[in-house]
């Protein structure tokens, strides 16, 4: 679900809360060595996305933070802001040319540039979060 937060909205900082959960404590985001991204340059969006990107030739950019259910990608269109609220069980990540993000029947290709080199760890602590989540709510084996 994508929010217009460029001023404060009561109602979608709600909604995002309850999609993806509180912010981590200053002393968590410490402790974790950095809840989000440095900046990223957008190379694609979905359809439905096209409209929150830049018209003419700017570059667009995008950044990611973590939450404790899941992440927020900030995109930014000129003086306007942009969040999309992403839960971990609707999240995919996919690493082909360039680093993209899915979810929701939605997706956003980050640039492999290297601004994309200089978030390697973070998108590696997002991919283990990812992971961990999804051992939370494993299945039992149907065999036993």
């Amino acid at each position: 679900m994508i929010f217009n937060t460029t001023h404060a909205n009561k109602d979608a900082k709600v909604t995002i809360t309850d999609l993806v959960g509180e912010s981590y404590s200053f002393i968590e985001a410490i402790k974790m060595k950095g809840v989000g991204s440095k900046r990223m340059v957008i190379e694609d969006v979905s359809p439905g996305f096209k409209n929150i990107l830049n018209s003419v030739s700017d570059i667009n950019y995008g950044n990611i933070e973590i939450r404790k259910k899941g992440i927020i990608v900030h995109i930014t269109k000129g003086l306007k802001n942009y969040s999309w609220a992403l839960p971990f069980y609707q999240l995919h990540i996919y690493k082909t040319n360039g680093y993209s993000i899915h979810g929701q029947g939605n997706f956003v290709r980050f640039k492999a540039n290297k601004l994309l080199k200089e978030n390697k760890k973070f998108l590696d602590k997002l991919l283990d979060l990812k992971i961990e989540n999804e051992t939370n709510y494993s299945f039992y084996d149907a065999l036993n």
